[in-house]
């Protein structure tokens, strides 16, 4: 019998390709369209419109797959927009996308993918697997521009053993490529970077669900410049919208404790060594010994760093370490964990 894959299809060219390599290479595929939670639930969820369940239902008919609609937006709710809305609440910086994939992608659709006697499940992320002895690592995609790893950093060796990543080893370029190869309409459309359930700014979004708590903008030395609204408005290292005259000011911390915000007009301020992790997972489920490649958010290159029980302490001082925001390992090509960022030591 051939093995079943459960391929989760956004109706994007990534998961649509994805689902073609799969039937091209002779799996039993079956596509899902997930159903997110929605402000006002009237267009939907950015990553599932109407459109884009549309679009996927259509590639599914054109590449000879049985495709279904999973309804997760309570679960969704309840498990990323609950948990975004929460963090800022404490001060912190979400990363909802990590969250997603350890509770929605590769949890809630996991559990019903082997409900249904499927073998695997598929996404389109830019990610790879590689097995050596029934050991799974966890590799960069091919496309460095597109590397999807620091999202999956809470993924462990039971969910793994069950994960394709079809377009993987591929380019975007070269997936688009192939879309077109498949004749699937979808080769050339635009993707987006934005929190799927946030239609409008951040900050307006969250004022619809948290209460302003106005508090006071100070320096680094305490004196009073201005006046916030609520320190779940802002991120380390803002320099826009922060609201006073002069500066350029930078958001250098968030003081939960006093209600303040602290404000610094030297960036050089922002540069720090050291940072307290919360929360660790490790793909090989133990700690790196010796030095690794840290990277403190999915935009940035990375950093030589080592860790040292809760502690990681980089060699050379990093911009705008963020409270909340996942910090995710690298040795190479192969991505080790990550944790969550608990506190800036200096």
């Amino acid at each position: 019998m051939k093995p079943r894959v459960i391929i989760a299809m956004s109706g994007g060219v990534d998961s649509s390709v994805a689902a073609a390599l799969l039937k091209k290479a002779g799996f039993d595929v079956i596509g899902v369209h997930m159903k997110f939670w929605a402000e006002g639930d009237k267009k939907g969820n950015r990553c599932c419109t109407v459109e884009s369940e549309k679009m996927a239902r259509l590639i599914s008919k054109k590449i000879g797959i049985p495709f279904y609609v999973l309804n997760f937006k309570n679960e969704f709710k309840k498990a990323v927009v609950d948990y975004f809305i929460k963090t800022s609440k404490q001060g912190e910086t979400p990363n909802p996308c990590v969250v997603c994939n350890k509770e929605i992608k590769f949890g809630l659709l996991f559990k019903k993918a082997k409900a249904l006697g499927a073998d695997f499940i598929a996404t389109g992320h830019y990610a790879r697997i590689k097995e050596d002895k029934g050991v799974y690592e966890l590799l960069k995609g091919k496309d460095k521009n597109k590397d999807q790893s620091y999202f999956l950093w809470k993924l462990d060796q039971k969910v793994l053993k069950h994960v394709l990543f079809p377009v993987g080893g591929y380019t975007k370029q070269e997936v688009r490529k192939i879309a077109q190869e498949f004749k699937l309409p979808v080769a050339n459309t635009a993707e987006s970077m934005e929190v799927c359930f946030i239609k409008d700014a951040v900050e307006d979004f969250l004022k619809r669900f948290i209460k302003t708590k106005p508090g006071n903008i100070v320096n680094n030395k305490g004196k009073v410049l201005g006046s916030h609204d609520g320190l779940y408005f802002y991120t380390i290292g803002q320099r826009k919208g922060i609201g006073l005259p002069g500066g350029p000011y930078y958001v250098l911390r968030k003081d939960t404790k006093n209600n303040e915000l602290v404000v610094t007009e030297n960036e050089k301020d922002l540069f720090k060594k050291e940072l307290v992790i919360k929360d660790a997972k490790w793909i090989l489920g133990v700690a790196p010994k010796g030095a690794v490649t840290a990277k403190i958010r999915y935009g940035s290159k990375g950093a030589t760093a080592v860790v040292k029980n809760n502690k990681v302490i980089f060699s050379k001082a990093q911009r705008a370490i963020t409270p909340g925001q996942s910090v995710v390992f690298y040795k190479g090509e192969e991505m080790l964990g990550g944790a969550i960022i608990l506190d800036i030591l200096h």
